[in-house]
């Protein structure tokens, strides 16, 4: 069973997943696939990142065979093969703290905070996957060992926690009410 964590950059998808490995979970990352299997269509200048092929690397993820895997990236909620999702989110001020404290260009946050308060990645999950398999989890004020301890504990009760389904997380206000996040 493939389990996807994916989120806006900066949401702690990569630090949960260190954290679930400490637990003898078996963790891969999205990125790390791909450059080994050269799954790379080119690179993006702009963003200042590679270009994934998401198709070959979900082919390839449909071939692993363990009984529960966790697939770590911002483009993992694109793997087909995956059975479920957890898409980890932050609030927008949050978000730009963290991106910030990576030493992130200010064109690259702004793109990055309007893509979570847009729910850029809750909206193309929802069209790749069906409702009921998908979580969402607002990383905002919590450790990241309680994030991975809520994964654990959704996976514990067979996806079937209805306190972290989607819907329940809602950014949009902040496109009306803090101008300070939209300034370069």
């Amino acid at each position: 069973m493939i389990i996807a964590i994916t989120g806006t950059p900066g949401t702690g998808k990569t630090t949960t997943a260190n954290i679930l490995e400490e637990y003898g979970l078996i963790v891969y990352n999205l990125k790390d696939i791909a450059i080994q299997n050269n799954f790379i269509d080119g690179y993006d200048r702009d963003r200042d990142s590679i270009i994934i092929d998401i198709d070959k690397l979900d082919d390839y993820i449909g071939e692993i065979d363990r009984e529960i895997v966790f697939i770590d990236g911002h483009l993992s909620h694109l793997l087909r093969n995956a059975r479920y999702t957890v898409i980890l989110r932050c609030h927008p001020r949050e978000l730009r703290r963290r991106l910030e404290r990576k030493g992130w260009n200010k064109k690259k946050i702004l793109e990055n905070i309007q893509a979570e308060i847009l729910d850029v990645i809750l909206v193309e999950t929802v069209e790749n996957h069906p409702r009921d398999t998908i979580f969402e989890i607002d990383t905002t004020n919590l450790k990241p060992r309680e994030v991975a301890d809520i994964i654990v504990d959704i996976m514990d009760n067979d996806f079937m926690v209805d306190s972290f389904k989607i819907g329940s997380i809602d950014w949009s206000e902040e496109l009306l009410k803090d101008e300070e996040l939209w300034k370069e």
